[in-house]
């Protein structure tokens, strides 16, 4: 596919669109072809889709190195024509990478459509590459959408990855980490992992990493079924699928999980730069049986790739989790959100704490009343997942990372559905945030793509 999709852009074959489940791995299929494109090829990603026609228009601006900002339409598409002419001239293309592409605007995509009309003689200026979800395909669907439509020429969608592959994919991983024993996935597990990831890479990824931790925990170098369904339990996969033993999985992953705090991705382990990472003993975490004065059991915690959320689930009694080997007392239910309304039930002389999720709306709030409009933030990403639960994880990774402060969430609408949209730190202008984007926690560039977001729109 990806060959398929630098040979369409090399020769200009209209439009291209790439459509695949979430955690299918079209974001890594667009990065890997932003590496690979010809050099005479100017490549501008786009991560943020819930952009207006006119935001678009000075988002393509920018990345060609135009400053339009403030400019009518018109005046922005004659300097974007005479500048892709003269690129042209020279044997430079320009190609545009649109992420996300199902949560963009009608009106947006059809300005794309008008942009594609740009050319010279017979060439095309300007290529688009739209990558979506099976969203996208409906949208497209719709009878204001069929001239666009009409222009796609590839359609490529991302299939699942097969019980082979993700055997063979698994063992692959392992390698590049620096394993170099035998292979250590038993088939019963592989076959669970297929099932539960529905052949969705980045489900794979999740539940092989958890996998691994709790056959760490149990001291066995062999990962069998009772771990993965452990893992699938703690993920929250429960697809409705007559393989899938519900009290089954609560069962096991009750006995496997009194005794591990799945704190992280240490699958995504390895040496080289920014594609493998290494196991660290770093803080020490003591995980306290359920049974009476159980010895506590350290485990290294390995690096968090964000957003995963690591939740520990058991049967009656539940575990208990301490961050220092201390007798800690039971694990108290997680505080719901905390709004004006359900504030003041109850004694109103309580005082009730808001929740993380609610602080950085707040902050959101007031920051947008105060700050100038011509300042600009860091979108980290955009989700229409809005329960608090999934939110308040991600706060409390960013709160152990010392930068909750940063982050700010604001609700969105995207299709007319509620969303949140994160972003972290204010900046004077784009060069300032662009620096940030450099200075950004490391795991945030690696599991994000990050983006210059104007405040003036909100």
């Amino acid at each position: 596919m990806l060959n398929a999709l630098i040979y369409a852009v090399t020769n200009c074959e209209g439009i291209i669109k790439i459509s695949g489940e979430v955690g299918s791995g079209k974001t890594m299929l667009c990065r890997m072809l932003l590496d690979r494109l010809p050099t005479n090829i100017k490549a501008i990603y786009l991560a943020n889709p819930s952009l207006s026609r006119n935001e678009l228009l000075y988002a393509i601006a920018d990345g060609l190195g135009l400053d339009l900002e403030g400019q009518r339409v018109s005046i922005i598409m004659q300097n974007l024509h005479d500048h892709l002419v003269a690129k042209f001239n020279q044997g430079e293309r320009c190609v545009v990478l649109v992420d996300e592409a199902h949560a963009m605007p009608s009106d947006t995509l059809e300005e794309l459509r008008l942009l594609y009309n740009l050319q010279i003689d017979k060439q095309k200026l300007i290529q688009i590459v739209l990558f979506g979800q099976p969203e996208l395909n409906k949208t497209l669907e719709q009878n204001n959408m069929r001239q666009l439509k009409d222009r796609i020429v590839h359609h490529f969608h991302m299939q699942p990855i097969s019980k082979k592959v993700i055997e063979s994919y698994l063992m692959f991983r392992m390698r590049a980490a620096g394993y170099h024993g035998p292979d250590i996935f038993s088939p019963a597990a592989i076959n669970l992992i297929s099932k539960a990831s529905n052949g969705l890479m980045r489900r794979v990824n999740i539940l092989a990493d958890k996998s691994l931790l709790a056959a760490f925990v149990e001291n066995t170098h062999r990962i069998e079924s009772r771990h993965v369904l452990a893992a699938i339990r703690d993920s929250e996969l429960t697809p409705d699928e007559p393989w899938l033993n519900r009290k089954k999985i609560a069962i096991v992953a009750g006995a496997t999980l009194s005794a591990l705090a799945l704190a992280g991705a240490g699958w995504m382990l390895g040496k080289n730069d920014n594609s493998q990472r290494t196991l660290e003993n770093t803080s020490p975490i003591a995980v306290t049986q359920p049974t009476t004065q159980a010895p506590s059991i350290a485990i290294a915690s390995p690096a968090i790739t964000p957003p995963v959320q690591s939740t520990v689930v058991a049967t009656t009694p539940a575990p208990t989790i301490a961050p220092n080997p201390a007798p800690v007392a039971t694990k108290t239910p997680e505080k719901p959100v905390v709004t004006a309304a359900n504030t003041n039930a109850g004694n109103k002389n309580m005082a009730i704490p808001a929740s993380l999720l609610q602080q950085r709306m707040d902050a959101a709030k007031d920051m947008l009343i105060h700050v100038n409009k011509s300042s600009v933030s860091i979108q980290l990403f955009h989700t229409q997942d809005t329960r608090p639960m999934r939110m308040e994880g991600f706060l409390s990774r960013a709160k152990n990372l010392g930068v909750l402060s940063d982050i700010y969430i604001v609700p969105i609408k995207i299709n007319g559905r509620a969303a949140f949209r994160i972003l972290y730190g204010i900046y004077p202008d784009n060069a300032a945030a662009l620096i940030g984007i450099q200075n950004l926690p490391q795991r945030y560039k690696d599991a994000f793509a990050p983006s210059v977001d104007s405040l003036s729109g909100y």
